[in-house]
């Protein structure tokens, strides 16, 4: 197995996903989720693809009361989506281990962005877009979504990436498998922030990288978070049943 992100998540995690089963998963249409035997839940970004018929999961209907460990396999298939329910198992993994210490304070609060810094945000984090640009920074975006205007499609950000001293990168990175190439892209910034409520909270993970920060969630209510999720609900719908938090490594 190669030395990547979602790989060196799958080994972390293996000890932790020997004893449990899933007890419920959702795919919905902004985040799925999976809530383990233990009662812990993780999310994760749902990966957007045709799947070219009405089935865009081979495996459900079996994917509830399956052994964890097979679904955090999941994490390193071709299969986008399964990738998704991959990351979902891990985090919620993760969520059962002792927590990193953390802090709730903003990340922008935490980075403290300067005129001269160069930011470079990967995926469009819309509420963090003012302050950014409060600073008076230069600042680029990459988006993958080619509607939003002023952004960079991802080749356009290779120049980007390898200058910036501050780097926001959406953790949905992990589910789309670009996360290893964006950590290599980087030069030498002095803050880089894995972001969003499919983060990887768990900082043995992510040595030896750029990272600085893991700013993700820890569930509270896995039973309202699914069924938010289940009904199409996205983040400012899931966050009153969630703590959103910050690990400084």
């Amino acid at each position: 197995m190669k030395n990547t992100i979602p790989s060196k998540i799958i080994e972390f995690l293996k000890p932790a996903a020997s004893n449990l089963r899933a007890a419920d998963v959702r795919i919905g249409l902004g985040y799925s989720s999976v809530q383990l035997s233990d009662g812990h839940a993780g999310v994760a970004w749902t990966a957007q693809r045709e799947s070219g018929s009405c089935t865009h999961e081979v495996k459900a209907g079996t994917l509830a009361g399956s052994p964890a460990a097979d679904l955090l396999a999941m994490l390193t298939t071709d299969r986008p989506l399964a990738r998704t329910i991959g990351l979902a198992a891990a985090n919620a993994l993760a969520a059962g281990l002792p927590h990193p210490e953390t802090t709730t304070a903003g990340i922008l609060d935490l980075i403290d962005l300067k005129p001269s810094d160069h930011a470079v945000m990967v995926g469009f984090f819309g509420p963090l877009l003012p302050r950014i640009r409060q600073t008076g920074c230069r600042f680029d975006i990459l988006e993958l979504n080619r509607d939003r205007p002023g952004t960079l499609a991802p080749e356009e950000g290779l120049e980007p990436l390898a200058a910036c001293s501050v780097a926001i990168i959406t953790a949905t990175s992990i589910v789309t498998g670009t996360i290893d190439d964006l950590l290599a892209g980087l030069g030498n910034p002095r803050a880089a922030v894995i972001l969003g409520p499919s983060t990887f909270m768990r900082p043995e993970v992510f040595a030896g990288t750029p990272v600085t920060h893991l700013a993700g969630v820890w569930i509270r209510d896995a039973a309202a978070v699914a069924r938010i999720v289940s009904e199409g609900g996205g983040t400012m719908i899931l966050k009153p049943h969630m703590d959103f938090e910050t690990i400084c490594l």
